[in-house]
């Protein structure tokens, strides 16, 4: 380990350092793949799931490929006159063209007369891009001389599909953007150097850049499709736990500046003293990030897959890049705040000192006070509902939410979902009437076929998405899997049977990685501190955090934005993220205090660790949690979910359990804490023994672990 960190913080090695850095840079920029993912994410169910069966077998129908989009007018919530007819009609024969067939059936009327519907097949779009070129044409067409108050939505698959691609164009630049400038501005304010803010910036943003390309690079030899959401994550988490570990170095490197002469020396005796906290933060994120590989969804595992590499890429940044930077530039980068040689830190008489004395003479109301808090903020997890509709996925109102909720309110429930069965051909007469008689079907009819087999388009009586249409695919399902001839081997799926297979991979997979991130985030704990009892009561406080945030956040979207329930991924993804980077700061702080401990005893030494770390930790976390607040520049809801869920729940880690109640259960527990080890559990040597511990002190004698 010596030998590293003098390689890397040597006056002239760390010049090699960064020359090496630059040259394997450019040779993997050089060499980089064209990009091969997706604008629209996509969940990627398992091959064993009826909706990913079904939607394999109807490759082989005629037109397999072939687009749906639904036309819809109203006169918001007015009956429509004989002009909206005649206007409607020449919509029709306007758009008739542009469809699959080149005609278009007429309009469907609703029996209160306020909405027409017009069903419009289309030919398969070559991409996203030329989908969304082709609904705004068509929109364009649909909306042309219409009359006064007439609205025209084009909506259905083909709609939403051209909407959510849209909400992702550009989506990467536009995220990196607003993370750059938040990063800046708070580096700016925590270093207050006009100067100092640019260097892990450029770090940071370097390692960013090259983790993209690694991921595109291996993606390809790994077969994960890497789609803009998992872009805009990478970019935020690499921004924010990058940064994060580059202000714990960079204050335990101004700390050792003010006791060794010699930059490089400082630098070295830092990477010795915040490397490991580092290396087991970054450790325990990538771990828990590669969990996600088990995941039965395929939007999961690359997402873990490549938020992985980010993590691995900036731990590494940080460790190595990073100090020669600092090293290079010498202490004057800290200016007007230079850290002279044999200078007092002002850490140890600041506030952060007065607090953890303050903490440590009423641990046990701290306590309690804290987990009163906590438990109360979670009480609003008792009633999450997890699962979101089409329109509800959105946080603006794009075109094709407009026009669903037009459908919704004028036509019978389940007029604009598609549910496709696909059943054997000689099973169809059979088939259909297990359809027909199953609650919640109002009709069913045969389709297109293909060899052996035969779609059924299936209309439900539910809102699309709702609950009520998830129990009518069950039941349909199961229905035909009791049916005693050739119809058992049908298959159900289309828009709510892949909603509803979604929702019950999402729930499998959080069944399954949840607790593997526990027993990792618990063994790297174990190892880093020697200890049981300690990452026993570090995990409950980071899992209380989360539950307390989610609880909040469930709040704040029901009674605030009125969004009913949380996408299926967000549980997860908060909870990976939460517990893996708020467990960091416990790290930060504790393997501090455990080094402090040794020396000065554990009460001494969480004060000690108090006052060196608060500052950094505070700011980190305030970074973290404003890096993913950045996720609700985009209109999705999922993401905007887990941007709120992340940063309440850091800033309670930061703030909250971090500051006082970690320090409040080493107060109570004292040289238990660290048990087997016996850190803190000096032996006082001399007569000062009894005054030290008539203040709690552990007196500077032997140093046993």
């Amino acid at each position: 380990m010596r030998q590293i960190t003098e390689f890397v913080s040597g006056k002239f090695t760390a010049w090699i350092v960064l020359g090496l850095t630059i040259i394997a840079a450019a040779i993997l920029f050089a060499t980089a793949p064209a990009s091969t993912g997706t604008i629209a994410p996509t969940a990627g169910l398992p091959s064993a799931t009826q909706s990913a069966q079904v939607a394999e077998l109807q490759k082989s129908l005629p037109n397999s490929d072939a687009g749906f989009a639904l036309i819809v007018f109203d006169r918001s919530g007015s009956p429509l006159t004989e002009a909206d007819k005649t206007a409607i009609a020449a919509r029709s024969a306007a758009l008739a063209p542009e469809s699959l067939s080149g005609r278009l059936p007429p309009a469907q009327y609703s029996e209160d007369g306020t909405a027409a519907l017009i069903p419009m097949p289309l030919a398969a779009a070559a991409d996203s891009t030329a989908q969304g070129e082709r609904v705004t044409s068509l929109r364009a067409t649909a909306q042309a001389d219409l009359p006064q108050g007439l609205n025209a939505y084009l909506t259905g698959p083909e709609g939403f599909q051209a909407d959510v691609a849209a909400a992702f164009q550009g989506a990467d630049f536009k995220l990196l953007l607003v993370t750059v400038i938040v990063v800046a501005a708070l580096l700016l304010i925590t270093y207050r150097s006009p100067w100092l803010w640019l260097v892990p910036l450029a770090v940071i943003g370097a390692a960013d850049a090259l983790a993209s390309v690694i991921v595109k690079d291996l993606a390809q030899v790994f077969g994960f499709t890497i789609d803009a959401s998992i872009s805009g994550i990478l970019s935020v988490l690499v921004f924010g736990a990058g940064t994060n570990y580059a202000l714990l170095l960079i204050a335990r490197y101004r700390e050792e500046l003010r006791q060794h002469e010699k930059r490089s020396t400082a630098m070295s005796m830092a990477l010795r003293g915040a490397g490991p906290a580092i290396l087991a933060s970054g450790s325990t994120v990538t771990l828990s990030l590669l969990t996600l590989l088990f995941a039965s969804l395929e939007g999961n595992r690359a997402l873990g897959f490549a938020c992985a590499i980010g993590i691995v890429t900036a731990m590494i940044f940080a460790l190595i890049v990073l100090p020669a930077a600092l090293v290079i530039f010498g202490r004057g980068l800290f200016w007007p705040f230079v850290p002279r040689f044999g200078s007092e830190s002002p850490t140890e008489h600041g506030f952060w000192a007065r607090l953890g004395r303050a903490v440590s003479k009423r641990p046990a109301v701290v306590t309690v006070v804290s987990v009163v808090v906590l438990g109360a903020l979670a009480v609003g997890a008792l009633s999450i509902s997890v699962g979101l509709s089409q329109v509800q996925q959105f946080r603006g109102n794009p075109e094709s939410a407009q026009g669903q909720s037009v459908i919704d309110a004028a036509f019978p429930a389940g007029q604009s979902a598609q549910t496709a069965v696909i059943v054997p051909t000689d099973a169809v007469a059979d088939a259909v009437t297990i359809a027909t008689a199953t609650p919640g079907v109002s009709a069913a009819t045969p389709g297109q076929s293909a060899g052996t087999i035969t779609q059924l388009n299936v209309t439900l009586d539910a809102e699309p998405g709702s609950q009520q249409a998830f129990d009518t695919i069950t039941t349909l399902r199961q229905a035909y899997a009791d049916a005693p001839n050739a119809a058992s081997a049908a298959l159900v799926g289309g828009t709510d049977a892949t909603a509803l297979d979604t929702r019950v991979a999402a729930a499998h997979d959080q069944a399954l990685i949840i607790p593997l991130i526990l027993a990792i985030v618990f063994i790297v704990l174990l190892v880093l501190l020697r200890a049981i009892v300690a990452p026993v009561l570090l995990i409950l406080t980071v899992v209380a955090s989360y539950f307390a945030s989610l609880g909040a956040a469930n709040l704040v979207f029901s009674s605030v934005f009125k969004i009913p329930a949380f996408d299926t991924s967000v549980v997860l993804f908060s909870f990976l993220f939460l517990v893996a980077l708020g467990v960091d700061y416990n790290i930060f702080l504790v393997t501090r205090a455990r080094e402090e401990s040794l020396r000065l005893g554990t009460r001494e030494g969480m004060i000690h660790a108090l006052s060196a770390t608060g500052g950094v930790i505070t700011s980190a976390g305030i970074l973290l949690a404003a890096v993913f607040a950045v996720l609700s520049v985009l209109p999705i809801i999922a993401l905007t979910q887990i941007g709120v869920i992340v940063g309440i729940g850091v800033l309670l880690d930061t703030l909250l359990v971090r500051t006082v109640l970690v320090p409040a259960l080493v107060f109570l527990t004292g040289d238990r804490f660290w048990w087997p080890s016996r850190v803190g559990a000096a032996i006082a040597s001399g007569s000062s023994a009894a005054g030290s511990s008539a203040v709690g002190e552990a007196p500077r004698a032997a140093q046993l672990n």
